[in-house]
């Protein structure tokens, strides 16, 4: 929500070159500088280090562990499943020290050696850690790596008593590195059903629901080993709303498992008559098992969200303020193909442009923005919420943000990620939609990924501007082809030497997307557009 005054766009004196600029320096920031210098505020505050700093901590003789307290006499177990789980053991190691007995956790493939390799060793463990890591999960697929790390974390959990803690740390991509199918189910047994169903259009839902059925750890498995331990998971949530029965597919959120249910979708998607034995059999067991079985021990199983976008985006607003800006949140769901969601963000500028001439901004543009929330994910409510700022802050400089994970339809063979797509999106609709109003408007866009990796490139996302069009076909290239074949990196790459693509390296977390809106404000002068092109 924005609150505050609405003013101009500050200026802040560069001591150095932010994220991506490649060496160039500004005596002034600029809306490109200031658009990196917000991204970065928020990717630093869901730092593993950070995240677990503020809700881990030892008060002398007391723990606190998301503002509950506990007395640790040696009694601390880790276990850990996710991308963004290794900076987070490493952090928890620093506090607990000597209360630590030992540690279980699972990551994924190469992540040691690309953490090195990106200068993150704050996020590594020492040699004499007492966690052990297991890599596995090739290609963010279950695998016999990830089995064995899954069986170790669970040989953990399964051996505490009364007397114990069990500190859980919990990331996306975590359900790949926890496969634990219920015997006799196989680990490609389970894969080929989980794969039937997707390719016949289950929902994220209803795959979470066989899962959870046919593993011995997801759908609060993990917390039932651990009975009757005290659990606290702290969780990193890389899903839209921050449900933790979905992340990582709950491994301590108690979750009984429904066989009428599963049944029903296995009859919907007409996969029931070819079912092998074994998960016959598993569905089969499933039949009288009560509520008071699903949920053993779930008093003492504590769940606590310590980093999401919508605390990305908190970071980010504040930095907003600091430069100048009115910061407005507008949703940290956002969702659907990339280019409704460009459209929405296209139409949003206009508004903001037509709120600032005399005229105001036109009913048709006002209905349109509001005939997309659907598609986009985002609640009437939030939108009005937007639009009224908008209208308000007439000539003010405003920082809109929001969040999410969109969605792009591959139909080419190109290179590049939703983010830089969604950039290249949002430029061509600046470009046909800003040069037209009656109010001139200093605008970029910013969309980047929370881990530094948009897709299989070495960027997190890119800057749009309503100049990036006419610059290119200056240059010789055609937006309109690049996005035909979803070749949006080999785009930002060859469009003026690469300098609106974000380069931050792996960051070792994961809250999926940023997306932000710098409006300059009509004090900044008459060269805005110039200003919001050049760096």
């Amino acid at each position: 929500m924005a609150s505050g005054l609405c003013g101009a766009a500050g200026s802040v004196l560069l001591s150095s070159a932010p994220w991506g600029l490649g060496g160039r320096s500004r005596r002034m920031m600029t809306l490109w500088t200031q658009g990196r210098e917000v991204f970065s505020a928020a990717v630093s505050a869901v730092l593993p280090e950070n995240m677990m700093r503020g809700s881990l901590a030892l008060r002398g003789e007391r723990l606190l562990v998301d503002g509950r307290s506990f007395a640790p006499t040696g009694n601390v177990h880790l276990v850990g499943f996710g991308k963004a789980v290794l900076g987070m053991a490493a952090a928890a190691e620093r506090i607990l020290g000597d209360h630590l007995v030992r540690g279980v956790v699972s990551v994924p493939h190469g992540i040691q050696e690309a953490l090195r390799q990106a200068g993150k060793g704050e996020m590594l463990l020492g040699p004499d850690s007492r966690i052990t890591v297991l890599e596995g999960a090739r290609h963010n697929l279950p695998d016999r790596d990830a089995m064995e790390a899954a069986s170790a974390i669970r040989e953990l959990a399964s051996g505490l008593t009364e007397q114990d803690l069990l500190l859980v740390l919990i990331s996306g991509g975590g359900s790949a590195l926890l496969p634990a199918p219920t015997p006799p189910i196989t680990l490609e047994e389970k894969q080929s059903l989980t794969r039937q169903l997707a390719a016949r259009g289950a929902t994220i839902q209803e795959l979470n629901t066989l899962r959870k059925a046919l593993s011995q750890l997801k759908g609060g498995g993990l917390a039932r080993c651990a009975h009757p331990a005290q659990v606290v998971s702290l969780i990193l949530s890389d899903v839209i709303a921050d449900p933790p029965e979905l992340i990582a597919s709950g491994p301590t959120v108690p979750s009984p498992a429904d066989p009428v249910e599963c049944w029903a979708i296995l009859e919907k998607y007409g996969l029931r008559s070819s079912l092998p034995q074994s998960v016959r059999d598993v569905l089969s067991g499933l039949v009288g098992a009560g509520t008071g079985q699903g949920q053993a021990g779930s008093g003492l199983v504590h769940n606590a969200i310590i980093g999401s976008n919508a605390l990305a985006l908190g970071a980010a607003s504040a930095r907003a303020r600091e430069l100048g800006f009115l910061p407005v949140v507008l949703s940290p769901a956002v969702c659907g193909e990339v280019q409704a969601v460009s459209r929405l963000y296209g139409l949003l500028v206009r508004f903001a442009s037509q709120a600032r001439s005399e005229e105001g901004a036109e009913g048709s543009l006002r209905e349109a923005i509001l005939g997309m929330g659907p598609e986009v994910g985002v609640p009437d409510r939030d939108l009005l919420h937007t639009l009224k700022v908008l209208e308000e802050c007439r000539g003010g400089a405003l920082c809109l943000l929001s969040g999410g994970e969109p969605t792009v339809q591959l139909r080419g063979k190109g290179k590049g990620g939703r983010n830089q797509e969604l950039a290249l999106r949002v430029a061509v609709e600046l470009a046909q939609g800003v040069s037209s109003l009656p109010a001139p408007l200093g605008v970029a866009f910013l969309s980047g990924g929370t881990d530094g990796q948009d897709g299989p490139t070495d960027a997190a996302g890119a800057i749009a501007d309503p100049l990036v069009v006419s610059e290119a076909r200056e240059q010789g290239l055609d937006p309109a082809e690049f996005l035909d074949n979803n070749d949006s990196y080999t785009f930002f790459t060859r469009l003026s030497r690469g300098d609106r693509l974000i380069r931050t390296g792996l960051t070792g977390t994961n809250v999926m997307d940023v997306h932000l809106v710098l409006i300059q404000g009509e004090e900044a002068g008459s060269g805005a557009h110039a200003a919001a092109g050049r760096s």
